[in-house]
């Protein structure tokens, strides 16, 4: 497994999708202050993810937001399949809740293969969620919070996303994703 690869695609990722379409208007803050952590796990197992997933929590917890705002837990070995995969969110979010993290963190959920209730496969808007890789997002509660706070029209955010995916249409979506592998190349030479 190339972590460094893994980390790259992932930072392509974020610039060219989720920052370069916007779809998270509070993302390039902790981009390009580089307080997000990438925490890549070998694990091939879900019980071996629930692990690096407890071990990760608490030291997002420890760690000071001004040097680390955010987490993604990258694991490529494990839950490729993405309805196991969404199964599994269900044993994180009794993670939190067991290390006492219920109301401090919270996770959001970004898969090859996501695909919201009702949709098509290959339905534009799946890309929203749509990563290189499976990965748990791990969003400190506060931040979250102000990040609402400070936008004057949080809760379309979701809505606007799905209508800028259906507007890019699902090839260039996958082409950007695709796109990703490249950059993470091209930024190793």
């Amino acid at each position: 497994m190339d972590v460094d690869r893994i980390v790259r695609e992932t930072q392509a990722w974020i610039h060219r999708v989720v920052v370069g379409l916007n779809l998270c208007p509070f993302a390039s803050g902790v981009f390009d202050t580089g307080k997000i952590r990438y925490a890549v796990t070998p694990a091939t197992a879900p019980e071996a993810l629930a692990h690096a997933l407890r071990k990760e929590l608490l030291l997002l917890h420890r760690t000071a937001p001004e040097k680390t705002e955010t987490s993604l837990l990258i694991h490529p070995c494990v839950l490729g399949n993405f309805y196991l995969y969404n199964d599994f969110l269900d044993t994180a979010d009794a993670i939190i809740r067991k290390t006492g993290m219920e109301g401090i963190v919270q996770i959001a959920g970004f898969h090859p293969g996501y695909r919201f209730a009702g949709t098509h496969p290959d339905a534009p808007e799946n890309y929203t969620n749509r990563s290189p890789y499976p990965m748990l997002h791990l969003l400190r509660e506060s931040s979250v919070a102000r990040a609402i706070d400070s936008h004057r029209n949080a809760d379309a955010i979701p809505d606007t996303n799905i209508e800028t995916m259906r507007a890019l249409g699902r090839e260039k979506a996958q082409q950007l994703l695709d796109g990703c592998h490249a950059d993470a190349v091209a930024t190793a030479l």
